[in-house]
């Protein structure tokens, strides 16, 4: 059995709030409260060894709490949970930026982190003495360093400010910085944290690239993100984080599923909790119908489907439009269908009244989706409700052949005619 590049065996990890001591409102007070810090210091760290029902509540919070995993040599890791879940914790235990509580971590290679902008950069020295100082500080030579130099500088793209003050950067900047030189001193181990989405759309998709290129070069990386869809492309295996403890670590597919899962079924469907921040609660119901019009959530792949918006508002819409857009689970639009797009012009609708959208074959591929629903008039959005209907495609005979795409080669399915002209009767 190979060993493994990182070891976490019971790591947990304490905070303590922070605690205002009203002794000290008074000099007589301070000067008390001075003379038995030592003491309560010391106790203070004592209980810090103990997971009893006390230290969980009050003063101290465990953001880890016996965390244990094995990563072998190569492998793309996803980290993934909740906000407070504990895993910018986790990462920064494994880059060795604070210590654990208690608990053992082994890292059998050079680390090389991103866990925010300007993660290991010294605000004062120019981008160039930075790249040095980083590379020294993983252990690379002048030489080996020189040898990545030009390509650093060509990823991040920030030659013209290369030698000014990283404090003048911009936060992007600084972030392309960080990236190119994490990702190009050659670390045995890469740790990156959702840094990336302080990047535009371009500079994600080629730190995407990068990170894959990494791990085909048989180098371990590890990925915080809350894009889904990006942990999917990215990582063959992922650990979900609830609360500082390991929920699931598998296949990356199964613990993204999970965890999207939970998230969906702890939220309320009603349409209050739906509707986005400053909408009008005009748009009163949506409901997804089948084929023979019964209501349901439940359809098969290529078949007819109808969406039918209840509203009512304080007065007509003049000039309205409405609109629908479908997604999946990873939160990627896949469709967008809008009433001015099929008749051309806007609408006046009364005050109050009911809206179908027909779709005479639905092309997804089998799996759960969601809906969100907005209208609008004068130009002017007016209510929006996200995830307010879910939407399960099962399989059905869409080509009439019996045959549908996996998902890992579509997202929707179309039709198509294909001729083989050269092909004898």
């Amino acid at each position: 059995m190979t060993t493994p590049i990182i070891s976490v065996e019971d790591l947990s990890k304490a905070y303590r709030l922070g605690i205002k001591d009203k002794t000290r409102d008074t000099l007589v007070g301070s000067l008390f409260a001075m003379a038995k810090s030592p003491f309560v210091n010391w106790k203070r760290l004592a209980s810090l060894d103990t997971h009893s029902p006390a230290n969980r509540q009050g003063e101290i919070v465990w953001a880890l709490k016996d965390v244990s995993f094995e990563v072998q040599a190569g492998e793309v890791i996803g980290i993934i949970g909740r906000n407070g879940a504990g895993k910018s914790t986790l990462l920064k235990i494994l880059s060795r930026i604070t210590e654990p509580t208690s608990g053992e971590v082994k890292l059998r290679g050079r680390v090389s982190s991103l866990l925010e902008v300007g993660t290991g950069f010294h605000p004062e020295l120019s981008g160039r003495d930075n790249i040095y100082m980083n590379g020294t500080i993983l252990g690379m030579t002048k030489r080996e360093i020189d040898g990545k130099f030009d390509e650093i500088v060509e990823f991040s793209g920030v030659e013209k400010f290369l030698d000014t003050p990283v404090k003048r950067h911009s936060s992007g900047m600084q972030v392309r910085l960080a990236f190119a030189v994490a990702a190009h001193l050659e670390p045995e181990i890469l740790i990156v944290d959702e840094v990336l989405a302080v990047g535009d759309a371009d500079f994600q998709k080629k730190c995407l690239g990068k990170m894959q290129g990494v791990a085909r070069s048989g180098r371990t990386v590890l990925f915080v993100s809350h894009n889904m869809a990006a942990v999917q492309n990215l990582c063959g295996k992922a650990i979900l984080l609830e609360q500082g403890s390991v929920i699931a670590f598998d296949s990356c597919s199964e613990v993204t599923n999970q965890y999207l899962g939970s998230t969906i079924s702890a939220a309320s469907r009603d349409m209050a909790s739906c509707r986005l921040t400053g909408m009008q609660p005009v748009i009163e119901s949506v409901e997804l119908l089948s084929a023979d019009g019964t209501p349901g959530a439940t359809i098969a792949c290529g078949s007819a489907a109808t969406i039918v918006i209840k509203y009512k508002a304080p007065q007509p819409l003049p000039a309205a439009r409405f609109g629908i857009r479908i997604e999946n689970l990873l939160g990627e639009n896949l469709i967008f269908l809008q009433s001015l797009m099929e008749h051309g012009v806007h609408i006046d609708m009364p005050a109050e009244g009911t809206v179908r959208c027909n779709i005479p074959e639905l092309p997804l591929l089998p799996g759960t989706y969601f809906v969100w629903v907005g209208c609008a008039s004068n130009e002017t959005a007016i209510d929006a409700v996200d995830r307010v209907l879910e939407i399960n495609i099962v399989g059905g005979d869409f080509y009439g052949s019996g045959r549908l795409p996996s998902t890992d080669n579509a997202k929707i399915v179309l039709r198509s005619r294909w001729d083989f002209p050269d092909t004898k009767a």
